[in-house]
């Protein structure tokens, strides 16, 4: 039987030894990992791992998580302080669509993988191809896990400003990467209601503009 794709072989991004990950950790006594299963390497890898974990009762218990690992990424919110706008995007996002959202349409901060870059390279390139918008001066806000539960992605938190006064079009994304995405602006206490009423659904975005107004550019002092 020939070796699975991204194995001993490589898979069609040329990577290999996709099915050891994980199994050299020892970060924490209580997990010993055991077996990785690769179950899948599409344009992101999904994995089956079998581990032993040391409950508090000292006894061992053998578990299996599936894990999906699309990489690391970026966020960066755009605002202009002294007119009180935020510089967001929407695009159509397909998972959303078949889980109940109208029409797959999300109002997002621009965002990205990292792909080879560090996390401040990679957000102004980001924010340069979805928005239009060069940043040179970046604030690192946080760093979060997304969605701890299944996949592996740390997405990290960037804010900066812009001349809301200077920026031109409103239209943005690579066509070589069939992006279409609209370019909006929003005086930021709109933003805020958008979030109460439910236009504005996405998670990275709302933390973003609640940051803002708790801690970052728009807080009270």
């Amino acid at each position: 039987m020939a070796p699975q794709p991204g194995t001993t072989v490589p898979d069609h991004r040329g990577r290999t030894g996709l099915h050891l990950t994980g199994l050299d950790l020892e970060r924490n006594p209580r997990v010993q990992v055991t077996d990785v299963e690769l179950l899948a390497a599409g344009w992101h890898v999904l994995r089956a791992t079998t581990f032993r974990y040391r409950g508090d009762d000292g006894e061992w218990t053998t578990l299996t998580r599936e894990t999906y690992d699309r990489g690391n990424g970026a966020t960066i919110l755009l605002y202009d302080l002294a007119r009180r706008t935020v510089l967001l995007t929407r695009q159509f996002r397909y998972p959303i669509y078949v889980n109940d959202h109208p029409d797959g349409m999300l109002i997002e901060t621009a965002a990205g993988l990292l792909d080879d870059d560090d996390p401040v390279t990679a957000i102004r390139r980001e924010s340069e191809e979805e928005t239009g918008v060069r940043v040179a001066e970046v604030e690192h806000v946080f760093d979060v896990y997304m969605s701890p539960g299944s996949v592996t992605e740390r997405l990290h938190f960037f804010a900066a400003a812009y001349d809301g006064a200077e920026r031109e079009g409103d239209r943005g994304g690579l066509a070589e990467e069939d992006e279409e995405i609209e370019i909006l602006e929003y005086e930021i206490d709109e933003a805020l209601g958008m979030i109460r009423d439910g236009r504005i659904q996405d998670a990275k975005t709302i933390m973003l503009l609640q940051w803002a107004v708790l801690d970052g550019p728009f807080a009270r002092r």
